[in-house]
């Protein structure tokens, strides 16, 4: 298929549905599988895919949301670098409304901090060419997937010789994330649809642990109606034939390799942590990146001495049970009430790639008093 309205074709969809439904019977048992990336849960909602698959088989959201897993203690950090006289502190769009400890950066910005949303770091990093005598931040955040444009834009400072630029890294890392949801006995996955996007980067190799320790398969999707049915599809005639293997479906963008050249980029740049905290699932080890020595003149964490301290998060907000896939963002007691788009009280509502959002925007407010209907596939847009 080479268009885009190809992957999103009812009659196409209708046979995946089908063939879903004669694996699910075959298989005769509840199946639970996580599509670990938030661009999917919103794919999923969007297209209403969860209420036309069969009963026993149960979609769990992960924790694939660079915004939503980073811990309330690191985004206070960040306000306190933005508060800094000397500093304009630059960060992408949906940051700016996730809450901290007593604010945003977003309210931050509105009591005399400078604050700047860009589109990518190198947009930073030409405010600081324009801004000498000022010091310029760039909050680095994601998932291996953005990691490489921040990596590419210090290797262009250090060949500028721009010193009044540096970074804040938040940057994560995917596998040992599902490691950590596979050690929880609460959570039992039968599978993985695993994100399309970090992959095109990481390559296939990063998950063989997942099925070489852990017994799991996992599904590398793309991010159209029939990408994800193909992929639940192709997971499931893993269960029923007794396999248990990392396979591609997004074979158009994901080289199973990845991408050389930004690999070498995070590795020429980035050393990997002893541990990092992550919301919801707490210190993990080797899952979060610091910049290297060789660079550490670009590190904002060395250039100043930040708070760096444990935040809870608000007590009402479940984004930690949500982002475990121990809960469904409808079964949080705020969501849509006392926590919305509007006014968010966790970071799953603010985040665009958050599952609460995803639930919130496309009408999922009533399934906490009924399931939800079977309709049929929607339309190509």
């Amino acid at each position: 298929m080479k268009y885009l309205s190809e992957f999103r074709d009812p009659e196409r969809a209708q046979h995946w549905f089908e063939a879903i439904a004669r694996r699910c019977d075959r298989l005769g048992r509840p199946l639970k599988i996580m599509e670990v990336c938030g661009g999917h849960t919103h794919s999923i909602f969007k297209y209403g895919l969860e209420t036309l698959l069969p009963p026993p088989l149960e979609l769990v959201h992960g924790p694939g949301c660079p915004v939503c897993v980073m811990p309330r203690g690191r985004l206070d950090d960040a306000i306190a670098l933005a508060q800094r006289p000397e500093v304009i502190f630059t960060t992408f769009g949906d940051t700016l409304r996730v809450p901290g400890s007593q604010y945003s950066l977003l309210q931050a910005k509105a009591i005399g901090a400078d604050v700047r949303a860009v589109y990518s770091p190198l947009d930073a990093l030409a405010i600081a060419r324009q801004n000498p005598e000022r010091q310029v931040v760039f909050f680095g955040i994601g998932f291996e997937t953005t990691a490489p444009s921040v990596a590419l834009t210090i290797l262009q400072a250090a060949r500028d010789g721009i010193e009044n630029f540096s970074v804040f890294s938040n940057h994560v890392l995917v596998v040992p994330a599902l490691e950590a949801l596979l050690q929880n006995p609460d959570l039992q996955l039968d599978g993985f649809i695993g994100p399309g996007h970090v992959s095109a980067i990481i390559g296939l190799e990063p998950y063989q642990v997942l099925p070489e320790r852990y017994g799991k398969p996992v599904v590398i999707s793309g991010f159209e109606p029939l990408d994800l049915l193909q992929s639940i599809d192709m997971l499931l005639g893993q269960l029923m034939e007794g396999r248990c293997a990392v396979e591609n479906q997004y074979r158009r963008l994901v080289n199973p390799q990845g991408n050389g050249p930004a690999q070498d980029a995070i590795a020429q740049v980035f050393t990997v942590r002893d541990r990092f905290e992550w919301r919801g699932l707490g210190d993990l080890p080797r899952s979060g990146l610091a910049i290297a020595p060789a660079y550490q003149r670009f590190d904002a964490e060395v250039r100043w001495s930040l708070p760096n301290r444990p935040a809870a998060d608000s007590p009402a907000c479940q984004c930690g049970e949500i982002l475990r896939g121990t809960l469904k963002p409808w079964q949080c007691k705020v969501f849509g009430t006392g926590c919305t788009p509007e006014n968010p009280l966790g970071t799953c509502m603010v985040s665009s790639e958050g599952a609460c959002a995803a639930y919130y925007k496309y009408g999922r407010l009533a399934l906490a008093q009924t399931a939800a209907p079977r309709v049929s596939l929607p339309a190509t847009p």
